[in-house]
This record gives C-alpha cells, structure tokens and sequence, in this order.
C-alpha cells in the first residue's frame, strides 16, 4: 500500500470498496482527463489542488497534496495553490489552511 493511500478519504475507500464498479469507471476517466491534459503533472496538481479548496473539497486534500509533492511542489507552491482562489472564492480557500500544511509537511515525497 502506497503511502497515499492512507490519506484517501474514508468517503472514497468506501467508493472504491462498495461500488468497484463505478470507481473503475471513474478512475479510469479521471486518467484518462489527466494524460489529455498538456499540463506537467506538478503545475497539473497545483490546478487541481487550487479548484478542490475553491469548491470546499477538503477530504480529498491530503491525498491531492501527497501528488503535488511527490510531483516536485514545494510547500510555498502547496500554500499559494490554496490562495489563488481568494479573489474569486473569497476567505473560503483560508479556511482548512491549517490542515494543507499539515498534510505537505506530514508526506514523505
């Protein structure tokens, strides 16, 4: 088990474990979307972090930092992804601050 997966959501791994299905599917087109893209994978995990914390997605932030690390961010990047939304998402992306460090400085990339 990789490191990562100890900071999937529990909401996900009980996706994964009760509709492999579905979760097949959807990893497979959230792969898919991911080799379309022209962007490199840290500038890629950097974006994807930036529209979690905007839309208030905090449980899968731990498991998206861990990729934005191992990917060659470093922490003032981690940091600045949340904060690029402040102007359109206001003090939301603030919010679970805390908790961004916590998972970039907890990971072992």
């Amino acid at each position: 088990m990789d490191d990562k997966d100890n900071l999937m959501s529990d909401a996900f791994q009980v996706f994964m474990r009760e509709a492999p299905e579905h979760a097949k599917v959807w990893m497979a087109a959230a792969q898919n979307l991911g080799n379309a893209s022209v962007l490199d994978k840290k500038t890629e995990s950097l974006a994807y972090l930036a529209v979690l914390f905007a839309l208030r997605l905090e449980s899968g932030i731990p498991f998206h930092v861990a990729i934005a690390k191992e990917a060659g961010a470093s922490r003032d990047e981690v940091i600045s992804a949340r904060l690029i939304g402040l102007p359109a998402a206001g003090n939301v992306v603030t919010r679970a601050l805390p908790g961004n460090i916590q998972a970039y400085d907890s990971h072992k990339a």
